[in-house]
């Protein structure tokens, strides 16, 4: 996953492939910028699943694109504006899996540092079970 921030006039690109996820908040509400490249979300594209389903399928760690499996990666690009205030998350499978997007929303707009409330979503997700590895990685637009 690869986020270029550029002024703020000037807006974000986001390249994305894969399972880990990016997610924006803004004025009090989160909105996740990238789609899994899985067999899960390919299902719930197609009506196959609901999110509620998927949320606990045995098949959720397949993935169709992930880096370093063919030599020419095929990124989903995204772009947008940034306003002061906008939250950026990046976060691996291992948080989203095991809390909630309320949750993490609860956690980004509470009191408190960038570091703390990484370290809040990180123990949140390990008290939740830990399955996998949890990465957050966030910035808050000046």
């Amino acid at each position: 996953m690869l986020v270029k921030h550029r002024r703020v006039d000037e807006g974000f690109v986001l390249g994305h492939i894969g399972d880990s996820r990016t997610y924006r908040v803004r004025k009090g509400a989160l909105k996740q910028l990238t789609k899994n490249h899985s067999l899960v979300q390919d299902q719930i594209d197609h009506g196959i699943l609901t999110q509620e389903q998927a949320r606990d399928h045995s098949m959720k760690n397949v993935i169709f694109r992930a880096g370093g499996v063919e030599e020419n990666l095929a990124l989903d690009l995204t772009n947008g504006e940034i306003y002061p205030g906008d939250i950026f998350l990046l976060c691996s499978d291992g948080l989203t899996d095991m809390i909630e997007d309320d949750l993490i929303l609860q956690v980004l707009i509470s009191v408190g540092d960038l570091s703390q409330k990484a370290e809040k979503l990180i123990e949140l997700a390990n008290s939740a079970g830990g399955g996998d590895n949890i990465t957050v990685v966030h910035s808050e637009i000046q």
